[in-house]
């Protein structure tokens, strides 16, 4: 049984991995048109959000959370795919990579928005909120993946037995 371990775990890994492809393919797209849509992506939402915020304060929550610090936390939510998928596709020793590739991209898509969109926003928050996303979404693929891994691969294939009574 313990000779059976070893492939398992090569095709569950094998199998997230072909996954994650398919994910980040439709997350890139989906990253693509959020980042060059030629108007902010919360023009629309704007007023629904200043009104909770608003709505927020007038009940306790502190006044620094305002629309940038929301915006802010919006960019970091947008990028944890991009360390979560990078470290699962590089691999845990390679997760910097991931990191890497995410300020790579944050740096070219504010660059794109800078010269080519003139009604968006190209600022270097975006970049520091994007990559520390990235870095973010890394850190947690980089514990899950070591609480998977740490699992004794025998208990891939066979049930663990109880302990005895007494």
């Amino acid at each position: 049984m313990d000779a059976l371990a070893p492939a398992v775990a090569e095709r569950r890994h094998a199998t997230l991995r072909r996954a994650a492809r398919w994910l980040t393919a439709g997350y890139l797209l989906a990253l693509t048109l959020i980042a060059f849509w030629p108007t902010p992506v919360d023009r629309g939402a704007a007023g629904s959000i200043t009104r909770t915020l608003a709505f927020l304060h007038a009940h306790g929550v502190p006044q620094w959370l305002d629309y940038p610090a929301v915006e802010f936390t919006a960019n970091i939510a947008l990028f944890l795919p991009v360390g979560l998928l990078g470290v699962v596709l590089l691999g845990s020793a390679r997760w910097w990579m991931a990191v890497l590739a995410g300020f790579a991209a944050s740096s070219l898509i504010e660059v794109g928005q800078l010269v080519f969109l003139p009604d968006r926003f190209a600022t270097p928050l975006d970049v520091l909120a994007n990559t520390a996303g990235t870095a973010l979404g890394a850190l947690l693929a980089l514990a899950v993946l070591a609480v998977v891994t740490a699992r004794s691969p025998r208990s891939l294939v066979e049930p663990v037995a109880p302990p005895p009574a007494g």
